[in-house]
């Protein structure tokens, strides 16, 4: 039964609440710091902003400098120490692993200190292992650490009204990365349920296959399930304006953060010219 009459107990749809840069207060963690207040797509602008001057130059000098400049800047923006850690711990690995294909691999030049097969350890290719590995550190970590705290909500709210984006692909992102958090609970259960059934003990890599294939299998039927609704829902609709419930806008914050960006990056690049050890990539 269809009417205009809404249940008994129903509560009015309420406005949502914005701060003056237009980000809903109720997505915001409580007392949000700078990078929570900014919109979630100006982080991925000032990443790349960032990165390129960087990728240009294959040096200690210009990487250590972005680092530290980095590493103040989120200071300053109220990031502790142990945020930065735990969103980028990764690269520590991540790191050492590039630092060491270069050290063995890179173009000799210099005095040697060691050959085995193609491998060959000199002093060009110290000099490179460690500006490589520096540098993964340089992008990597505030790469990391700002896109860490982003609310997928709030950035398909962004990338709809500010990029500009389809909205149809993104709201269909949007439910897909809000799959993921299923997952893990999945995996937990059909992993009891093999061994309810005396199935846990065949091995580790028959396990794994088959378990992969199972939720893949499982992935691809709530995807089709979910995909229904949505269209059932309107969600598919080509021919007529989408509405947002939460404003997403552009403010002072998101302009401070792509100048940082920017500054930083051209600092470490100037400061490695004039000590002199910029090198261009593809250079001797």
């Amino acid at each position: 039964m269809s009417g205009g009459i809404a249940p008994a107990g129903a509560q009015p749809a309420r406005s949502v609440e914005v701060d003056s840069d237009g980000v809903p207060l109720e997505v915001l963690p409580v007392g949000g710091r700078f990078l929570d207040r900014v919109n979630p797509v100006t982080p991925f602008l000032a990443a790349v902003l960032y990165s390129i001057p960087l990728l240009t130059t294959l040096d200690i000098v210009s990487a250590l400098a972005a680092l530290v400049l980095a590493m103040v800047a989120f200071g300053v923006a109220g990031v502790r120490p142990v945020e930065i850690l735990r969103s980028s711990w990764i690269l520590l690995i991540a790191a050492p692993v590039s630092a060491t294909s270069m050290l063995l691999y890179a173009k000799p030049g210099g005095e040697s200190y060691g050959q085995f097969l193609y491998a060959n350890i000199t002093d060009n290719s110290i000099q490179l292992a460690i500006a490589v590995g520096v540098r993964v550190l340089a992008i990597g970590v505030p790469t990391l650490v700002a896109l860490s705290r982003i609310d997928p909500t709030r950035l398909a709210d962004g990338l709809a009204q500010v990029a500009h984006l389809p909205a149809r692909f993104v709201v269909s992102a949007l439910a897909g990365i809000r799959l993921f958090a299923v997952f893990r609970d999945d995996w937990t259960a059909m992993s009891q349920a093999r061994r309810a059934r005396g199935l846990g003990d065949s091995g580790a890599v028959p396990r794994l296959m088959t378990m992969a294939f199972a939720l893949l299998a499982l992935a691809i039927r709530r995807a089709g399930t979910l995909a229904t609704v949505m269209e059932a829902r309107g969600f598919g609709a080509e021919d007529v304006a989408r509405t947002w419930a939460r404003p997403s806008r552009l403010g002072w914050r998101d302009l401070l953060l792509v100048l940082a960006a920017v500054g930083i990056a051209a600092v470490a690049v100037a400061v490695s010219v004039a000590l002199g050890s910029y090198r261009l990539v593809g250079s001797a």
